[in-house]
């Protein structure tokens, strides 16, 4: 090599110490392309989140071969290589994908130089995996004393092993894993009791996902850690109409894919729409900025089960439009809810209330009335049982239309009441979801507002297709 040669070659290994798009882009130049830009700033955000000591979660979403996971690997070994001392994790769907997650990034370090192409010991030539410490998922970098790298999964182990940087590489399988709202509870469960125990104070959690579901591992992190979470988000083809990179996916080929694919998966894996955003009965919901007076009234459904929810909600109705004022959810048992229903109707002044008579619910509609007259000495409010005979499902889908456009919710009544809004927002137009408790109540709702009026339900393609569009993208 010429001296000029040698001064290049040492200022591009220099950089690739430096920066993680020089260090992928000179392991990997047939993939690091100058004409792909996006893998220059997705590369470059990745390294300002690991200098950002405020966030603690990044959440990278991105269409498949897209350099999603490569870049991951990339960014493993270019840790331990900047630190041998750094400890990483990386957790993947199954042990057999965690194991060759491990091997290739083990494979990095370890390439032999032959020839002139440039490899890791290039750059970092002090850190290399100690002899016979190899194994296919655990490692140990030489002249450590602890283990420096484990690779696992959501049926693997993780006992005993701290780590400085957490790297979840798409826990999730396929749509029917999405649609099983156990098996996102199940992941969300093992990430937040196993995995953030590992992470020894406030390091680094990087999530790498396709969007399947808004309670997927992603959804969850951005809502429990909203202020300390980073994301990174890219579509495959943006509004204009411009593909995120012609040279991996052009756009004839984005066409055909489409065509074949479930348009629901395809918005997912592409575009970042989670499926059941994509399939969920109700849009955003309008809010009042000022409540109207009129007559308050009350619904009240209790919990039949030990699974559901007691959904109480104060309301009135002002020239045929419900206004929700207030409202009380939970799944405690009944010696707690039926004083908190209580104190719902009294505060809120409420004139007549209706409560389920089914299982259970006259037993409690006498309580709540007894509770107001003995605490508060009142027999203002009207406890009526009603009895519920209709089927709950055709119930809630008939009167959707109606309640989206004439129900108008109370302001902040996304953090004011979680727990209701996540069971409004997340109820499948079709497919199974785990509650409709929230829902069954505004369609009661529906039927007190209408009863005596003229209502016509229109099909979907009347209704939505002036005022809303069911497949457009929700972004939370």
């Amino acid at each position: 090599m010429t001296r000029e040669e040698i001064i290049k070659l040492g200022a591009k290994l220099e950089l690739a110490r430096r920066h993680l798009y020089d260090f992928c882009q000179v392991l990997f130049p047939n993939f690091y392309k100058d004409e792909r830009p996006y893998l220059k700033e997705f590369c470059e955000s990745v390294e300002n989140f690991i200098n950002n000591k405020d966030k603690r979660f990044l959440i990278i979403n991105a269409p498949p071969r897209h350099g999603k996971s490569l870049t991951a690997q990339c960014l493993t070994a270019w840790l331990l290589g900047r630190n041998p001392a750094s400890r990483v994790m990386t957790a993947s769907y199954n042990e057999d994908v965690a194991s060759v997650f491990s091997k290739n990034v083990r494979n990095t370090i370890q390439t032999e130089k032959m020839g002139e192409r440039v490899v890791f010991s290039d750059m970092f030539p002090k850190t290399k995996v100690k002899y016979g410490d190899a194994s296919a998922k655990k490692w140990t970098i030489d002249g450590q004393s602890q283990i420096s790298y484990l690779a696992t999964s959501p049926n693997g182990t993780a006992t005993g092993f701290g780590c400085d940087y957490l790297i979840c590489d798409d826990l999730i399988k396929s749509a029917e894993e999405a649609y099983n709202e156990m098996a996102l509870d199940g992941t969300y469960q093992w990430f937040v009791n196993t995995m953030l125990s590992r992470l020894e104070g406030q390091k680094k959690c990087i999530i790498i996902m396709t969007r399947w579901s808004s309670r997927d591992l992603a959804g969850r992190i951005m809502e429990a850690f909203r202020d300390e979470c980073e994301i990174i988000k890219y579509h495959v083809q943006d509004e204009n109409g411009k593909m995120l990179c012609e040279d991996i996916l052009s756009e004839k080929d984005m066409n055909l894919i489409k065509r074949e694919m479930n348009v629901d998966i395809f918005e997912a894996n592409y575009n970042q729409t989670p499926i059941d955003v994509k399939g969920r009965l109700y849009q955003e919901f309008r809010e009042w900025e000022k409540a109207p007076e009129g007559k308050i009234l009350n619904y009240t459904d209790t919990a039949d089960t030990g699974t559901d929810f007691l959904c109480s909600i104060n309301y009135v109705i002002y020239e045929k439009e419900a206004y929700i004022l207030d409202l009380y959810f939970s799944d405690e048992a009944m010696e707690v809810t039926e004083p908190k229903v209580a104190e719902l109707l009294h505060t809120g002044a409420v004139q007549e209330c209706s409560i389920e008579s089914n299982n259970g619910g006259r037993g409690f509609a006498r309580n709540v009335e007894r509770l107001l007259l003995d605490k508060y000495g009142s027999n203002r409010t009207i406890i009526n049982p009603v009895s519920q005979t209709h089927n709950k499902e055709s119930r809630i889908l008939a009167s959707s239309a109606w309640v989206q456009n004439h129900i108008y919710m109370p302001p902040n009544w996304r953090t004011r009441f979680p727990d209701f809004y996540k069971q409004v927002m997340s109820y499948q137009r079709k497919g199974k979801s785990a509650h409709d408790d929230a829902v069954d109540v505004l369609a009661s709702i529906y039927e007190q507002a209408t009863s005596g009026m003229e209502v016509q339900i229109l099909s979907d393609s009347e209704l939505y297709g002036s005022r809303y569009n069911r497949s457009s993208v929700f972004e939370r």
